[in-house]
């Protein structure tokens, strides 16, 4: 699973479709667990969680 900002969630989701060949899971990430979770691409605060 991919912890993204929203700048960068089309990088997470394409990584997602080259890996397993179809459209990933997308939520969001909880709101208690915002504040401490940042991207993975950068270190903005992470919105999505792209996979399984």
């Amino acid at each position: 699973m991919v912890k993204c900002c929203e700048e960068h969630i089309e990088l997470a989701m394409e990584m997602y479709i080259d890996q397993q060949e179809e459209a990933p899971p997308l939520a969001l990430v909880p709101e208690e667990e915002k504040l401490s979770t940042t991207c993975e691409f950068c270190q903005n605060v992470a919105t999505y969680m792209v996979g399984n």
